[in-house]
């Protein structure tokens, strides 16, 4: 299962941007400028973090929080930008800071934008890793296998491997060693 592109898909859709656009104020051409690169980083900072036990163990819980199975943009427009702030500063720890302005410096959007654009997705985010996880897990359970290639237990992935991927297969996978 390739996470990142079932993300993209339902978040770069028009009606998704358009969501986004409308709530952040910011031009639809620049949050499709955005998405494509913040999405992949913010996947790349949840593996990471989920490389130990405690780390997949807290990210669990947030995504048990995040389970709506509503339309991107509907999650969009219902989204609380403040809890989708504490998810960023979660995924992102010391990082938030660089990453912001990295974004802002490709994109051309100022930091408070890029911040802004990101915290209301965040949410939806997580609902669309919690949705990738319980349909993962519900494809194990009923004895088709793992689609991804299983690597052992998160305490045998190494962390500086967890980051090599930029799909969301070692985010998934890490995530559902821990549910063995």
């Amino acid at each position: 299962m390739n996470l990142l592109s079932l993300l993209l898909g339902s978040m770069t859709t028009q009606s998704s941007v358009d969501s986004l656009s409308e709530k952040t104020g910011v031009s639809a051409a620049l949050i499709r400028k955005l998405l494509p690169l913040a999405i992949p980083i913010l996947l790349k900072y949840l593996t990471s973090n989920a490389s130990n036990q405690q780390g997949a163990l807290s990210l669990l819980g947030a995504l048990s929080q995040h389970t709506s199975t509503n339309q991107i943009d509907k999650q969009i427009k219902d989204a609380d930008a403040d809890d989708g702030s504490r998810i960023l500063g979660h995924i992102l720890g010391g990082s938030y800071g660089s990453v912001m302005g990295q974004l802002a410096k490709q994109t051309g959007l100022t930091e408070s934008q890029v911040g802004a654009i990101l915290a209301i997705l965040a949410p939806a985010l997580l609902s669309g890793v919690s949705a990738a996880n319980t349909q993962q897990q519900t494809q194990q359970s009923a004895g088709l296998g793992s689609l991804l290639g299983m690597f052992g237990g998160v305490a045998q992935q190494p962390a500086q491997d967890a980051g090599k991927d930029q799909d969301g297969t070692s985010l998934l996978s890490l995530l559902s060693a821990l549910a063995r």
